[in-house]
């Protein structure tokens, strides 16, 4: 199956205005209307009903989940990473992670980051195992090392009764509705 975004000449988490730009922007190099030779008009026709369909799965899929600003499509290692980081910097732990799981290919480096996110969403547990992971495939990384060490030393303070208080204090400050 040809990757729409691709046709379109994007990568694969361009949200739908940059899919639109693209759409509206290869629709003038190729409309048929502004070709008079008949076989470069076939062409272009057929390239048009190219676009057409790319443009409605493009669409279709990054519109799919306004909240995340992405599609399901799978992404290679460095696109998911890539944007991973991105939806960390915006405050949006969660979007990273289905980000990040929209990639088949796991090296040391996406469990690493998979860890990163996961200690953001406070799942200490779950972020340990992605950093011994990391640390599994690459066990001369120092930083791996380092985050499975710091997600075990938040997994115990979290156990302890000031770290549940904490969490609870801390969520009731986003929840303030939460009594």
């Amino acid at each position: 199956m040809i990757n729409p975004f691709e046709v379109l000449g994007l990568k694969t988490w361009a949200d739908a205005d940059e899919v639109r730009a693209a759409y509206r922007s290869l629709v003038k190099t190729c409309h048929p209307d502004m070709i008079q030779d008949p076989y470069l008009k076939a062409e272009a026709q057929q390239r048009m009903v190219q676009l057409n369909l790319a443009y409605e799965e493009a669409i279709r899929m990054a519109s799919s989940h306004p909240r995340a600003g992405a599609h399901s499509a799978e992404m290679t290692e460095e696109e998911a990473i890539l944007l991973a980081e991105r939806m960390l910097d915006r405050g949006n732990p969660e979007s990273a992670l289905r980000n990040l799981l929209r990639c088949r290919n796991r090296s040391g480096r996406w469990f690493f980051e998979q860890g990163k996110v996961l200690m953001e969403m406070e799942q200490y547990e779950s972020a340990h195992q992605s950093y011994r992971e990391a640390v599994r495939l690459e066990p001369e990384n120092n930083q791996y090392r380092s985050g499975a060490l710091d997600a075990a030393i938040a997994m115990r303070e979290s156990a302890t009764l000031s770290g549940k208080l904490k969490k609870v204090l801390k969520r009731k400050s986003k929840h303030p509705e939460i009594r």
